[in-house]
């Protein structure tokens, strides 16, 4: 799916690609190699980036923006899988061999990224141990993360789950607003919409957010890490051994 590209002097200043954490901790021989090829584009709520099967073409560095990966089963009914930041690179590890898409990449929150041709990109890393070495941190951390909500969402309660999901759009974003619909959560964490309505109800009631039509505030960040489930902590801690200064938590 193509997407609006933002010419070169609208793109964003100073920092450039380099907002994206990854693009950021490239050495600087490496990040001359692809930066030409990089383009700026805009990424707008509900956009399918890749679907499952589609053979992906580009990989994508967010920068203010966040993409999650979903499944969608046969009913129509998604569960997420893993979510995608600044700290993140997307369309990579699945084009490495086949080519194509695991799932659904669906971008949740507007905001812009930083895209290259993947055959580009494949190129660069076949020749760049250092570059190479990164991605494969990368690709460890995700990984893990997606190991990580798999049992969570097996296993932990949707309140917990909850907590889980509204703290990592917190650490992505500099904001403690969030664009967050009921809906969009249930879908997040596939359960109903009525539930979600009650979990954040009681959430509020503690304190720990506030609520008005499409978005939530973060009001007690302390409160929800209490109230998250370990996976929060174990998923964080992990990008932050395997790619320090990247994941931004506050």
């Amino acid at each position: 799916m193509e997407h609006r590209c933002i010419p070169s002097d609208q793109a964003p200043k100073p920092a450039g690609h380099r907002v994206n954490r990854i693009l950021a901790a490239l050495d600087p021989d490496d990040y001359a190699l692809i930066e030409p090829h990089l383009e700026f584009v805009e990424l707008t709520r509900g956009k399918v980036l890749f679907d499952a099967g589609e053979t992906i073409h580009h990989t994508y560095f967010p920068h203010d923006s966040v993409v999650s990966l979903v499944t969608v089963m046969e009913d129509g009914n998604s569960v997420e899988m893993a979510v995608f930041g600044r700290e993140a690179l997307l369309g990579f590890v699945s084009a490495m061999v086949s080519r194509q898409s695991f799932g659904r990449y669906i971008v949740q929150i507007n905001g812009t990224a930083s895209r290259v041709p993947v055959d580009r990109l494949h190129e660069v890393v076949a020749t760049r141990p250092s570059m190479r070495l990164l991605f494969l941190r990368f690709t460890e951390a995700l990984l893990a993360q997606t190991f990580q909500t798999v049992a969570c969402n097996a296993v932990h309660s949707v309140e917990a789950r909850c907590c889980r999901w509204i703290l990592s759009m917190h650490d992505r974003l500099d904001q403690d607003t969030l664009p967050l619909t009921h809906e969009f959560l249930a879908e997040m964490l596939g359960v109903q919409r009525s539930t979600v309505s009650l979990v954040t109800r009681t959430l509020q009631t503690a304190g720990l957010i506030s609520q008005r039509r499409g978005f939530i505030t973060v009001t007690d960040r302390a409160g929800l890490e209490d109230t998250t489930c370990e996976c929060y902590d174990k998923i964080r801690r992990n990008f932050e051994r395997l790619l320090p200064g990247t994941y931004t938590h506050r």
